[in-house]
């Protein structure tokens, strides 16, 4: 799977910032928040989900995997979304692992799996 996903019982706006807590305790600091409900609206498109995309970084780690690969950057800041789909709330994310893969190095796939495990344990403990 190229991605991890979790269902919660929480409402959206609840997930949202549980998740913005648990990444700031990881060093990762929300750069964007993107309402793509409100986004749409505003374009003339009406959406009917709720659906937030957090853009995060790390910039110790950013540095790092900047350093080993500028490519990197094309899959930086990292993304996770928060949505609601048939009802439920989800939390999910792109596997560092699985875009580090595209590029066969390493060094940059342990930095991956790191930064994987991180981001993953930030969206459990927003469960």
């Amino acid at each position: 799977m190229f991605h991890y996903t979790v269902e919660t019982t929480k409402t959206h706006e609840e997930a949202v910032e549980a998740l913005t807590e648990n990444l700031k305790a990881e060093k990762f600091g929300v750069l964007w928040q993107l309402d793509m409900q409100e986004k749409l609206r505003e374009k003339g498109v009406e959406f009917d989900m709720s659906y937030q995309i957090l853009e995060v970084c790390n910039p110790v780690e950013a540095k790092r995997v900047l350093s080993e690969n500028a490519l990197i950057g094309y899959f930086l800041p990292c993304k996770l979304a928060v949505y609601v789909e048939n009802g439920t709330t989800r939390i999910g994310m792109p596997k560092p692992t699985a875009l580090i893969e595209l590029v066969e190095n390493e060094a940059l796939m342990s930095i991956a799996s790191d930064i994987e495990k991180r981001l993953t344990a930030c969206v459990d403990k927003s469960v």
